[in-house]
Order: structure tokens, then C-alpha cells, then sequence
């Protein structure tokens, strides 16, 4: 593994940034280059790309590829790595993949949760083997992710998590199964491994509170919009004002609320419409099966945004 890739710091916020369509559902680059523009100015430390935020998982594998190469445009000269959402189906589909994200310009693969470990009890060995095939393919330092089940994700036991961290490109967590316990669990298992391990709240739910239970930053849909208060909640907890954070993370926290309100499936066609809100995109478009929001789900977010002070 290079200098540049173990020495990747992913403390800081990482938006799970949002993709731009036209009315006929094609990826709007106009839109998305101004966006990544907005995004890179607001003070954050890598941003999280193709992911479920970005509609990842409904775009075609070139169409990936294109928005990864936009993003290497864009952020050029910046030092704003770029974290590629890696979902595949099995093993060699992953490394295939992986080295086509790495050689579209990805620093870094954030690697989604896969079927094959659906059931108990999962043997270590299965996401080991997995994360490690890709690790050694593409040399790209890795981000594991435990999700909460009902999203279809996994959460992974300490032996599992144990094991992973063996694998030397392993260097985050994103963590979001929305159970306070056992993200506190999981950063007593990242602080006792024998290298850093920088763990990152993905639990919507309790943002500014994660970074109190330990959390060194935050890899998020809900930073892809608000962008900068979510920097200034971060910098605030890291240097111990929390009365700041509290105040802040709360004041935030009504837009976050009202962009993942049930159902959670919309937050992404909610956060477009912040986004549009705020001047930043001129449209809310989304690829089907994916919906707009309607018009009193817009009336909840203009107020949330306006409760928050956003607008």
C-alpha cells in the first residue's frame, strides 16, 4: 500500500452526495459539476460517491464509472478524496469492479453489505475473504459498513469486526445501526486494534451525539445538504464545546428528521428538494422506481429548513 493511501485521514465529514438527473432520468453533468463545486467548499474531508444517496445502486455500471470521472475533474487540486460506493453481488464481480472505480479516479471504497451474508450465524471468514480479495486487487485503503438489517445490511459481530480489521487496507467503519449501544461497542473494538481506525457515524438519528460516544466524523446522506453546519456540529465536538454542538446538532437535527421522515426510501428525492430550496440545483429529479416528493412532504421540509434557520 503507497504513502498517499495509508496515510488517508477520514476524520472530518464525508457527504453521501445526491446526483443531479434531467426530467428524462439521465445524469444532469451540468447540474452535478456545479453541485460538486458547492459541496467541496463547504469544509468537508472526502466526499462518499455512487452510493445509495447518489442513487447508486439504480445507475448502470458505465454510468458509475462517468460520475466518478466527473467528480476527478472537478475536486482536481483540492485534496478531497473521493470514496466510491462499492455494492456487487459476489466476490469477483467486487474486484472487477473496484479496480474500475480505482482507475476512475476513487481514493478510497466504502464496500457495501452483500447477500451472501444474510442468515445466522455469519462465519467471520465470509466478509473476510470478501473485503480481503478486494483489498489485495485494488490496494485502495477500505471502509466497512454495518448497516442495520431491516436496510438489508449486517451487523457484524466483534469477532467479525476482529477479523476485518486485520486486513491492512481496512481504515473506517461506517457505522449505522441505529442503536446507541452498539455503536459505542463498536468503537471500543475500533480503539483497541493495534492501528487507527477512524470510526464514522452513519446513524441519522443521533449525529451530533455520536461524535460524544466517540465518533472521529461522519459519512452521511443527511450531510449532503446543510453541508457547512454539519462541519461547524463536527468541529465544535472535536474541540470539546458541546454545549456549541448540542445546540447546533439539535438545531440540524429538524431538517435530518424531516428528510428521513417514513418513508426512509424518499430521503433522496427530499434531499434534491433542499438542495433546490436553497438554490443550489434547479431540479429534483428522480430515476424511476423512485418518486418526488409531493407537495406536503415540501411544505415539511421549507419549515424544517426554516425552524433550523437554513433557508
Amino acid at each position: 500500500m503507497s504513502t498517499r493511501e495509508s496515510a488517508l485521514d477520514l476524520r472530518g465529514i464525508i457527504p453521501a452526495t445526491v446526483l443531479p438527473m434531467t426530467q428524462d432520468a439521465r445524469i444532469d453533468e451540468p447540474e452535478l459539476r456545479k453541485y460538486i463545486r458547492w459541496v467541496a467548499g463547504q469544509g468537508i474531508r472526502a466526499v462518499a460517491v455512487n452510493v445509495d444517496t447518489g442513487e447508486g445502486p439504480h445507475l448502470w455500471h458505465e454510468e458509475r464509472l462517468r460520475v466518478l470521472r466527473v467528480y476527478k475533474e472537478e475536486l482536481a487540486g483540492r485534496g478531497i478524496p473521493i470514496v466510491a460506493g462499492l455494492g456487487a453481488s459476489f466476490t469477483a464481480q467486487a474486484v472487477k469492479y473496484a479496480g474500475e472505480y480505482r482507475e476512475a479516479g476513487a481514493d478510497c471504497l466504502l464496500v457495501f453489505p452483500i447477500t451472501a451474508y444474510l442468515g445466522t450465524p455469519l462465519s467471520p471468514e465470509v466478509p473476510y475473504r470478501y473485503h480481503k480479495a478486494i483489498a489485495d486487487e485494488t490496494g485502495l485503503p477500505l471502509i466497512l459498513f454495518t448497516l442495520q438489517p431491516a436496510l438489508g445490511g449486517t451487523d457484524f459481530t466483534d469477532e467479525t469486526l476482529l477479523r476485518l480489521i486485520e486486513i491492512p487496507q481496512v481504515v473506517a467503519i461506517k457505522e449505522a445501526l441505529f442503536d446507541a449501544k452498539r455503536f459505542r461497542e463498536i468503537v471500543n473494538v475500533a480503539r483497541g486494534a493495534s492501528r487507527p481506525i477512524t470510526v464514522l457515524t452513519g446513524n441519522d438519528n443521533f449525529i451530533w451525539e455520536s461524535y460524544l460516544l466517540g465518533a472521529e466524523g461522519a459519512l452521511l446522506g443527511a450531510c449532503a445538504v446543510t453541508t457547512r453546519t454539519h462541519v461547524e456540529v463536527y468541529q465544535a465536538a472535536m474541540r470539546g464545546d458541546w454545549q456549541l454542538a448540542r445546540e447546533r446538532g439539535d438545531r440540524i437535527q429538524k431538517v435530518v428528521d424531516a428528510v428521513f421522515a417514513p418513508p426512509v426510501r424518499d430521503y433522496r428525492a427530499r434531499c434534491k428538494e433542499v438542495l433546490v430550496m436553497q438554490g443550489i440545483l434547479k431540479h429534483a429529479h428522480m430515476r424511476p422506481p423512485l418518486t418526488p416528493v409531493g407537495p406536503e412532504d415540501r411544505q415539511r421540509l421549507k419549515k424544517a429548513l426554516e425552524d433550523a434557520g437554513e433557508l
